[in-house]
């Protein structure tokens, strides 16, 4: 039904006021005829006003329920419809599918960049034009240790404590400006964190920080500083004496019967120490890049320790010192003959280095755990507990200038704990000063191994 067909007869009361204002000055049979119009006008203006009523009423319900995201609960065939509001309604379904379609995306946008952010390694959070944290990932809230308090709606100082960073963010916030900055957090586990902040797009106030924790680049940057200073040191010291007694020898002094052989012996042992710590480099250097191919098989552990004890007994013996194997014969590890030997005479050797004369160094051996154990026990010096943790390091000395003196490379320790590493396999230490120290050193044990298990 058209519109303007039912608003017609609202229109009706003016033309009925009018008629009665013309025909009541009219015969009788006039105003009888109509007063029968205005009957049936009045009528008709009724039912036309019910109609529209009802039809708006349900035009409302059915807007309302789509609103609410639901299906029209409106009747679907109603008498006498205007066709403008059937129009009204097919637009509002027309609206509201494109708006569930709408927000179906955004949904599924949202979705996608949660997952994305959450898969990144690095910490992230984006903060509103005033430096509210609004969003944010998983990784931000496992760097900060947060368990349970909520990380949005927080500011930047609540979170990280550095003026720096809370500068940066509203800078990025306040004047568009992006900022590179690097801080540390403290605490048990002190972390050094590359922090880029920028600003959001134009026409999106706000800002982004994203966190790149490079403590372990650091902590390697810095084991690559000392390593080329510690290697220019330690070459540095034969090279000089070396090139200092030839120019000496050269002045003249080969001419002396007394002060040339010593020269000479000097140069020979410095030279000596030289190759040494070249070899010593190039086999830390092997083992680091896994270019050493070990040949596993198994390995009686106590002809190992016999081979390296017979090495070292001279220069044990030579300062009275008493070396006693405790190993099993029947304890067989896996690993490389050639390796277990190196290790167990890098061990030895050092044990007989840093005890002093009349001391002794034991060797026990068992099997613990399901694995092979060896422990090389000495009665020597001992190292304080901060060095525990530093000893395995390529040139780490306890106390440089004693272990100078001793000779060594300073490379020995590091180079058990790569040959163990590459034999699966570990290396543990503990001591006390002045009461000497223990190496354990562990390596996977032999199937037919029958050693009685400690």
């Amino acid at each position: 039904m058209p519109l303007r067909a039912t608003l017609l007869p609202l229109l009706l009361p003016a033309v009925v006021v009018a008629t009665l204002v013309a025909i009541l000055d009219g015969p009788k049979e006039v105003v009888a005829a109509a007063l029968v119009a205005l009957a049936g006008s009045l009528m008709s203006l009724g039912m036309s006003r019910g109609t529209l009523q009802r039809q708006l009423d349900l035009l409302a319900r059915h807007t309302r329920d789509r609103a609410e995201g639901g299906p029209s609960t409106a009747p679907s065939v109603v008498p006498e419809r205007l066709d403008e509001v059937a129009g009204l309604e097919g637009a509002i379904d027309s609206l509201h599918a494109q708006l569930s379609a709408r927000n179906t995306a955004l949904t599924q946008e949202a979705r996608t960049l949660t997952a994305v952010m959450d898969g990144m390694t690095e910490s992230i959070w984006v903060t509103d034009e005033e430096g509210t944290v609004v969003r944010h990932n998983d990784a931000l809230r496992a760097m900060l240790a947060s368990t349970g308090s909520p990380l949005t709606g927080q500011r930047p100082l609540a979170l990280i404590r550095n003026e720096a960073l809370h500068d940066a963010v509203m800078r990025a916030c306040r004047e568009s400006a992006s900022s590179h900055l690097e801080l540390t957090l403290d605490g048990l586990f002190p972390r050094t964190l590359s922090i880029r902040v920028t600003p959001l797009a134009k026409d999106l106030p706000g800002s982004a920080a994203v966190f790149h924790d490079v403590t372990e680049l650091r902590r390697l940057e810095k084991v690559r500083k000392d390593f080329v200073a510690n290697v220019s040191h330690e070459l540095r010291t034969p090279i000089t004496a070396v090139r200092g007694y030839a120019e000496t020898l050269q002045g003249g002094a080969l001419n002396d019967p007394v002060m040339a052989p010593k020269m000479v012996e000097i140069i020979h042992r410095q030279s000596e120490r030289l190759s040494e710590l070249v070899e010593d480099l190039l086999e830390l250097s092997r083992l680091e890049s896994r270019e050493v191919s070990l040949k596993l098989a198994r390995v009686t552990l106590a002809d190992a320790a016999a081979r390296a004890a017979d090495t070292v007994r001279p220069k044990a013996e030579g300062k009275g010192q008493v070396i006693s194997l405790h190993v099993p014969q029947n304890l067989l590890a896996v690993g490389d003959t050639r390796a277990v030997e190196q290790v167990l005479l890098n061990l030895l050797d050092n044990a007989v280095k840093y005890t002093p004369a009349g001391g002794r160094v034991d060797v026990y051996g068992a099997c613990e755990g399901g694995r092979c154990v060896v422990r090389v026990k000495d009665t020597g010096v001992g190292i304080e507990a901060k060095h525990l943790s530093r000893i395995f390091e390529r040139f780490y000395r306890v106390d440089k200038g004693r272990s100078r003196d001793m000779g060594g490379t300073g490379l020995g320790l590091a180079i058990v704990k790569h040959l163990l590493q590459a034999m699966d396999g570990e290396v543990k230490v503990e001591s006390q000063p002045n009461e000497g120290s223990t190496f354990t050193i562990f390596l996977p044990l032999a199937a037919s191994s029958s050693a009685a298990t400690g």
